[in-house]
């Protein structure tokens, strides 16, 4: 899988939106479109991104082109996000863990036998 491609796709607020009503069920293009406020050339722009990602598909029905979301190719970036989420707690435990070592160390005073 290609993160990269998921996360540019991602990236805009309009596609994020368009993945946010599909995931209802498959919409028309039209339909997709008619809460934006954006031209149907921008639409389609859009929608070819998020299918370059391959995070939606589109196929003919009838007189509609009707627009699928492929879950799965977000539970890739998903599970991405929850091992760099997982590697972070853990350098932030070990680093709380350094600090609260430091802190101990500096209530302490040096003895010298002078």
């Amino acid at each position: 899988m290609n993160l990269d491609s998921v996360f540019g796709a991602l990236a805009d607020p309009t596609r994020r939106a368009m993945i946010d009503r599909l995931r209802a069920g498959d919409l028309s293009a039209g339909e997709l479109a008619e809460p934006l406020t954006i031209s149907r050339s921008a639409v389609s722009q859009h929608l070819k991104v998020l299918e370059n990602a391959g995070l939606i598909t589109r196929a003919k029905s009838a007189q509609q082109r009707i627009v699928h979301l492929n879950a799965e190719r977000l539970s890739g970036a998903t599970d991405w996000m929850l091992a760099a989420r997982e590697d972070w707690r853990q350098r932030f435990d070990y680093l709380d863990q350094v600090l609260a070592g430091d802190q101990h160390s500096e209530g302490r005073t040096e003895q010298t036998d002078d």
